[in-house]
């Protein structure tokens, strides 16, 4: 089975309504991270006149989790509705493949690495 790493990157203001609907959706892990960084708008606010010139690192959220691949574009719709506002800020995903997952304890590779047991 192959997997997918996605990496959803967002507000912090988005972190707990996120990580609920994402129990509602059957997800049982993830690694959470606060991180910072900007998009193309250099950080600038949505209510500010100008674009900034200069980059402004804003507060955020990194979520990461492993799933298989064919579970990834359903799960990418669903977290887009979550996170969507129409407004700057709203995030980014990232999904790359994964070659390989092995849980330490047991020694289960691949999806047994990462499913629930």
């Amino acid at each position: 089975m192959e997997l997918s790493r996605v990496e959803i990157i967002m507000s912090d203001l988005k972190l707990e309504p996120l990580t609920k609907a994402l129990g509602k959706f059957g997800i049982t892990g993830m690694t959470v991270t606060d991180v910072r960084g900007c998009g193309i708008q250099n950080g600038t606010q949505e209510y500010e006149a100008e674009l900034r010139k200069e980059p402004v690192l804003l507060n955020k959220e990194m979520i990461m989790l492993v799933m298989p691949a064919e579970e990834v574009d359903p799960f990418l719709k669903y977290v887009m509705e979550e996170l969507y506002t129409g407004h700057i800020g709203d995030g980014k995903i990232f999904v790359s493949d994964v070659s390989n997952a092995v849980r330490v304890r047991t020694g289960d590779e691949g999806f047994d690495a990462v499913k629930k047991s």
